[in-house]
């Protein structure tokens, strides 16, 4: 079996959603999860594999398909081959927090068939030509706005594909893990001060005293709640501030390891590549394209 890799996103607690595109002659992309929802559209790609929890299949020229947080998904070049003259694999991804949608709003009648979209798509859901038809030019017009406007427009396009007909759920099995309870104010209190100082050295002393709690307490307690030690924790913060650098600036990877918190280069770089799957600098290399965060 492939080892899943674990993506930590640029995507940061202040952000709504990320917008990316990117163009390639050869579509590979490991098996990952990652915290947040995914809607993918890919153009031209006829012959790539995707697989999408415990399914796989060949896609056709155009597909869009919706994965739900923490479900293994990734895509191979499979029998697709590039030739000269031939248009390039083309993808659009939105990623969005799973919280970017208030439990108590999903549950108001309006939102019944979005609730029960992102529900559904705790098993990946991939959505009919037809509906990739009618949804293609608005998808590709998003990363154009701004502000409200694009929350607005993002939520209609989520209305839209919970309505339309002949989607179909795509693994049989839930990969998720949604047991932990992390609603905690002392946890949350926490996290706010590592967000906002993931760029300086925090240690357990610091944050256990700031929980009101023991380092022994502290570690105990931040791992019931999250599934993650306090180091964990921190790393995927700051991994998710590196990986937004690497897109987004031409600083090396030495620069952005330090501007992350990482102290250590070669300790940057193993626990990159552990949750990424690759290096920073093979990131950057993939990641070549644009995001636009809103």
């Amino acid at each position: 079996m492939n080892e899943i890799y674990r993506e930590i996103t640029p995507l940061t607690q202040y952000d709504c959603f990320t917008v990316f595109t990117r163009s390639k002659t050869v579509f590979d992309f490991p098996l990952h999860t990652h915290e947040e929802f995914e809607l993918n559209l890919i153009l031209s790609g006829r012959g790539v594999k995707r697989i999408v929890g415990d399914h796989s299949e060949v896609i056709d020229n155009a597909e869009l398909v919706l994965v739900g947080n923490n479900l293994p998904h990734g895509w191979l070049t499979h029998s697709y081959k590039w030739e000269e003259g031939m248009p390039e694999v083309k993808e659009i991804t939105v990623q969005f927090h799973k919280d970017l949608f208030d439990e108590k709003f999903l549950k108001r009648n309006q939102l019944f068939f979005v609730r029960s979209l992102l529900e559904k798509s705790a098993k990946g859901i991939a959505f009919s030509k037809d509906t990739i038809e009618r949804i293609l030019p608005r998808f590709q017009a998003l990363e154009q706005k701004s502000g409200f406007d694009s929350i607005l427009e993002l939520m209609s396009i989520l209305h839209d594909l919970s309505v339309s007909r002949n989607m179909r759920t795509l693994s049989k099995g839930t990969f998720t893990d949604d047991t932990i309870n992390f609603n905690s104010r002392r946890i949350e209190k926490v996290f706010v001060f590592m967000r906002d100082n993931y760029d300086k050295e925090i240690d357990l002393d610091a944050v256990s005293k700031l929980a009101g709690m023991s380092e022994v307490s502290f570690s105990r307690f931040i791992k019931k709640r999250t599934g993650k030690t306090f180091i964990e924790s921190l790393n995927e913060i700051r991994l998710g501030h590196a990986s937004r650098y690497l897109i987004n600036t031409s600083n090396t990877v030495s620069e952005i390891a330090y501007k992350c918190g990482f102290n250590n280069l070669s300790y940057f770089n193993r626990i990159f590549k552990s949750k990424n799957g690759c290096t920073p600098k093979e990131f950057r290399e993939n990641y070549s394209g644009t995001r636009t965060f809103v």
